[in-house]
């Protein structure tokens, strides 16, 4: 049964086009596993709460997407594996 997921991932300071590319990954992984992209909102570049690994500072993105629990543990098994990502989670929305 698929569900509708939020994933929030921070991504290292670096040019626009890093950040592209990470999304397209995690949107592959999404896609060859059987789910759907919703939205992808980009909110740019942010200051962080706390250093994380040396950065100060961080570009935020909000990925929703529709899919089963395969398609959880790969995106959180590769989004672990991204050296670009400094931090992410997903969540479920609704019910």
């Amino acid at each position: 049964m698929d569900l509708n997921y939020e994933m929030m991932y921070i991504v290292k300071t670096a040019e626009q086009e890093i950040s592209k590319q990470v999304n397209a990954k995690l949107e592959k992984v999404i896609t060859d596993n059987g789910g759907r992209i919703k939205d992808v909102d980009y909110w740019g570049e942010r200051k962080l709460a706390y250093e994380i690994h040396g950065f100060g500072r961080g570009v935020y993105v909000l990925l929703v997407f529709k899919g089963s629990q395969t398609v959880i543990k790969e995106l959180d098994r590769v989004a672990k594996l991204t050296d670009e990502i400094l931090r992410h989670m997903i969540i479920r929305k609704g019910y």
